[in-house]
């Protein structure tokens, strides 16, 4: 239902706690009491989880705040919904908004709910499981499809799947998946509930990025680096599921035609930047989430390479942060953010962040502005919301969405920020 309650967040941001080895339950809220940092002071100061880890260059990590950052209020347009994981905004300025439990539901501008859409696959909701990301095809305009992930049941486990269907949508604000099929799905299938991705995200020239986790546990996360395995990747493919022709291990001998980069932890940020280069971030253990551009065939390194430590505060593997063969992040967070949802900023709503990065905060409890420099984060901002941000999109109009969850409740929002008055 519609709600005018309007929240104007500060200037400056609050700081992620960053005590709780929470990501295995994907984030724990920062304590209350945290204070805003001076202008031009990085925003995180409570001290990393791994204090003997140096970034291998000037920038890395803890990035100053830029010199001016907007006020911003946001606005619940949408409260009450299912624990929601994606969302996409629909012609008419709906909704389309997918719950964990294994749904999908049509958000419409009154903000009224419309009920479970007809056609949705199974999904194992076990943990982490359940439906995941969903976006819309290049042709959605005409050919009203969409794609969507999901942790699917299997035969002795489960894994992360990718359909497409067409969505068919009512006047009685109802509506239905049509012509089902599931295009991809990653192999091994894994008897776990942790650590399925995954975003999805449409290249510049129709090609489907498709980004998964490596399952979590100790005896299976070191296929992250096996190129004849599907844990831990990013995959490139077409809209029928099919490798692309010029992936970088096309032809390779044991190794997956549909892999893009690989040795990857847990993936739920992904976007194109205004070059139409995919960008990602994701989740690392106790401390090291990563910002990455994956490139073509390139190594990223986990787990035998990561900043941030185990849970149990032990060395991850020898405890590198480095080796040959592997990519350095181009930023990375300790304490971590829990990254979830990510979406490029072109809109004239906030003009200071224009080619900014929006990125959910699972554990920051708000939006992460990453200000992008020659590659590199030359700012980065924090707006609090006081909640899990679970996905981000930027609308027409330059406002932002936002979705937000409460696992406790099994409930979700959707909250439209925008300049405050």
């Amino acid at each position: 239902m519609l709600s005018a309650v309007l929240v104007t967040t500060p200037l400056f941001a609050q700081t992620d706690s960053g005590t709780s080895p929470a990501e295995e339950v994907e984030g724990v809220p920062p304590a209350d009491g945290t204070e805003a940092q001076p202008i031009g002071k990085p925003t995180e100061t409570q001290p990393p989880n791994a204090s003997n880890q140096e970034p291998a260059f000037a920038g890395q990590t803890r990035a100053a705040q830029p010199a001016e950052m907007p006020k911003a209020a946001s606005e619940i347009i949408a409260e009450g919904l299912p624990q929601a994981w994606a969302m996409q905004l629909l012609p008419n300025d709906r909704i389309l908004v997918t719950a964990k439990e294994g749904a999908m539901h049509v958000v419409y501008p009154d903000g009224k709910v419309s009920g479970a859409l007809a056609g949705v696959p199974d999904v194992d909701d076990d943990g982490q499981g359940g439906l995941l990301d969903v976006v819309l095809a290049p042709d959605f305009e005409t050919s009203n499809r969409i794609f969507f992930s999901f942790s699917e049941p299997r035969d002795g486990g489960n894994g992360t799947s990718v359909a497409s269907a067409t969505l068919a949508l009512d006047d009685a604000g109802g509506g239905a998946l049509k012509d089902v099929k599931v295009i991809f799905r990653q192999m091994p299938t894994y008897d776990g509930d942790k650590h399925f991705g995954s975003r999805l995200v449409f290249g510049s020239n129709g090609e489907l990025f498709v980004t998964v986790g490596e399952r979590s546990d100790k005896e299976v996360r070191g296929q992250a680096q096996d190129l004849g395995s599907g844990l831990g990747k990013v995959f490139r493919i077409d809209q029928d599921g099919k490798p692309l022709s010029d992936n970088p291990f096309v032809g390779k001998d044991g190794a997956l035609p549909e892999i893009w980069s690989y040795g990857h932890r847990n993936l739920q940020s992904a976007a194109l930047d205004g070059n139409g280069r995919l960008w990602t971030v994701e989740h690392g253990p106790k401390g090291g989430d990563e910002l990455n551009r994956p490139e073509a065939g390139l190594n990223y390194g986990w787990p035998e390479v990561t900043y941030g430590v185990e849970y149990s505060d032990d060395p991850v593997g020898a405890g590198i942060t480095a080796k040959d063969g592997t990519e350095q992040p181009v930023y990375y967070w300790d304490p971590v953010i829990g990254p979830s949802g990510m979406a490029l900023y072109r809109g004239d709503e906030f003009p200071e962040w224009r080619d900014a990065f929006l990125v959910g905060g699972l554990v920051s409890t708000g939006l992460v502005v990453l200000h992008i420099e020659n590659d590199r984060v030359a700012y980065e901002e924090r707006v609090p919301l006081k909640a899990r941000v679970r996905d981000v999109r930027v609308g027409a109009n330059g406002a932002v969405y936002v979705l937000t969850e409460d696992p406790d409740a099994g409930t979700s929002n959707i909250l439209r920020v925008a300049r405050a008055k």
